[in-house]
Formats: structure tokens, C-alpha cells, sequence
């Protein structure tokens, strides 16, 4: 049965007034949660519509209130060539605390796992992008965003329409639901996701979630579906498209293969970084086979295998990268050695 568009004003209006919630929502009303939004703004919809929309009004109006925990904002001159631009430049960072993934050798573990950061709201933090943008950087680089997407939605929606005009790279671990990054369609310019394994055994193992591969597969289908193969310009600066990185680990070379040959099957076109900046830290001393860097016969297999594939566009990490990128979140300026 179509709702009226009196009951639906009406349901609008007692939403302001005095906000249910949720379970009593659903319980009074039995609307079921259905992921439909009206379009063109109109007011005709079925019943189980009416109450996502119910739900979706009083979401979008607290969004502004609601806070995000960020633990660092300044210029990163750590990323990928494309993506720092010459050494006054760099990429706008934006390191958010928290994390979907609980990897038991992150390098930001102090931020990731720790909480360490200070809370602010989705206005404060447009603010923040438009501030960085007058400071000179290549783009506004959101480090570990994925468990504030909505927030960080709304800020980007704000942060534009004032002005923000940098593309805006989504720097993430894949470990996303496609639905998710179809939210953030439009909005986001340059993805760089991380794909950690092509070994689900090793994702629960070192980083505590499943199905790792098929997910970050699918998330990153979905990336190459919104912005499409890297452009950049005349500078060699990117401004749209996917890179993807993939960091080797000790004694789990399989895994560095395995998830080589998904990348490649995903598009052989695909920009690859490879990463041998792997150091054992946080709780990496509690896993033998990993409490140690990468030996260069490890790093050769790898990349020879990369070039095998034919992934031939991208970077590899240079040696003895790995003190340089390893930050500590308790100085102002982590980055410095």
C-alpha cells in the first residue's frame, strides 16, 4: 500500500519533535529495514520505504553532531610519487584513530589499536580540509578512514560546497563493503587501497577478520567502477584512479603471490605499489615467523613474480626504507625522524 503524503508528513513531523528509537520504531510502526531512499523528492513509497526514511531523516540531522577521532593533520610526504608531489608539496593528511582491522604488526598501531587522537565533528573537520588546502598540498589524503565514512561524507559534502577543490584520496586497508564506497561515489577522486593477503588463513590470523580476499576484491572492482584507471597530470600529480599496494611479510611469501594474482585478474592494468617497509612492531614479537624484516631473496621472489604477471606499471620501495616511514603518533610532528 502507498503511504499518503499527509501520514508521511505527519510521521516527519513527530520525528523532530521527539525522535524514537530504533527499536521502538520498528516496534510500534512493524516498518522493516529496507535500503531504499525516495528520489526526486517525492512522497509516494511503500510501506517498508516510509520507514527507512523515517530512520534515514533523523540520521542526515545528527550527523553534524556526531564525532570522529583524528589523530594527526598536516603535510605527509610518505605516499606514493603521484600522490606527494614535490617536497614543498606532499599530500594532505588526515590520520584518523581506529580501525577496522586489528593487525598485529601496524606501523600506526598507536592511532589504529591505542585510540590515540582527539574528537572532533564533521563541520570542524572540513574545516580542516579547506585549511589544508591553503597550505599547498597535492590532495586531501584520509588515512584509515573506513569506520567514519558517514562522517567523513558529510564533511566532504560541506568542505565542496565551500570551496574544497583538491582531489581527495581515500587511503584505505580494502577491507570494505561495496556498499559502503558506492556512499562515497563522487566524492572520492583517487582510491589507494592496501591488499594485505590473497591468503584468508593469514588475514584471521594477523589481522583478525575473514573472508579478507574477497572482500578487499570486490571493494576494489568498485573503486576501479567509480573513478576508473589512474590519471594524472601534466606534473605526473594524480587527480583520479586506483592504486594498490600490497606490503610483503616475512616468511608469508604465498601470500604475497597469491594476492598478485588477483590483482592481475582484477586488471592487469592495475598501478601496483609494492611495499618491503615491513618492520616488526607492536605485536609482531609474538608471532616467530613474522618478528623480523623482509631478506632480499624474499623481496625478489615477490617481485619477480610481479613483473611475471605483467604488472609492470606502479613502484617498489626502495631498501632500507623502513626507519624512515615509521612514525610515533606522541610527537606533533610524527614523521621527523
Amino acid at each position: 500500500m502507498d503511504a499518503s503524503p499527509v501520514f508521511l508528513k505527519k510521521m516527519i513531523i513527530k520525528l523532530f519533535i521527539r525522535p524514537p528509537t530504533y527499536g521502538s520504531l520498528f516496534k510500534k510502526t512493524g516498518f522493516l529495514f529496507y535500503p531504499h531512499t525516495f528520489e526526486n523528492n517525492s512522497f509516494r513509497a511503500t510501506r517498508k520505504s516510509v520507514g527507512i526514511y523515517y530512520l534515514v531523516c533523523y540520521t542526515n540531522i545528527n550527523m553534524l553532531n556526531r564525532k570522529i577521532k583524528i589523530a594527526w593533520v598536516g603535510k605527509h610526504f610518505g605516499e606514493e610519487p603521484p600522490l606527494g608531489g614535490e617536497k614543498n608539496q606532499g599530500a594532505g593528511g588526515i590520520f584518523f584513530s581506529g580501525c577496522n582491522l586489528k593487525c598485529v604488526f601496524c606501523q600506526n598501531w598507536q592511532i589504529s589499536q591505542t585510540g590515540i587522537g582527539q574528537e572532533y565533528s564533521a563541520a570542524k573537520l572540513a574545516e580542516m580540509m579547506l585549511k589544508l588546502q591553503t597550505d599547498g598540498p597535492v590532495n586531501i589524503d584520509l588515512v584509515t578512514p573506513t569506520i567514519w565514512w558517514q562522517e567523513i561524507k558529510t564533511a566532504l559534502q560541506i568542505a565542496k560546497s565551500r570551496g574544497l577543490t583538491l582531489p581527495i584520496l581515500w587511503n584505505s586497508n580494502a577491507y570494505e563493503q561495496v556498499a559502503t564506497l558506492k556512499q562515497l561515489a563522487g566524492l572520492v577522486d583517487i582510491y589507494l587501497p592496501d591488499f594485505k593477503y590473497g591468503d584468508d588463513a593469514a588475514a584471521f590470523k594477523y589481522s583478525g577478520v575473514r573472508n579478507y580476499a574477497a572482500t578487499a576484491t570486490a571493494a576494489i572492482k568498485e573503486m576501479l567502477s567509480q573513478v576508473g584507471h589512474l590519471q594524472t597530470d601534466e606534473n605526473g600529480i594524480a587527480t583520479r584512479g586506483v592504486i594498490v599496494r600490497h606490503l610483503i611479510l616475512p616468511n608469508n611469501i604465498q601470500n604475497s603471490l597469491a594476492a598478485l594474482k588477483i590483482l592481475r585478474d582484477i586488471d592487469p592494468q592495475l598501478p601496483i605499489s609494492l611495499m618491503r617497509q615491513y618492520y616488526p612492531l607492536h605485536n609482531a614479537r609474538n608471532y616467530p615467523e613474522i618478528n623480523r624484516q623482509i631478506s632480499e631473496p624474499e623481496f625478489m621472489q615477490v617481485f619477480d613474480y610481479l613483473w611475471e604477471l605483467g604488472l609492470t606499471s606502479g613502484w617498489v620501495q626502495e631498501k632500507n626504507c623502513e626507519q624512515v616511514l615509521i612514525p610515533d603518533f606522541n610527537k606533533p610532528e610524527p614523521f621527523k625522524l
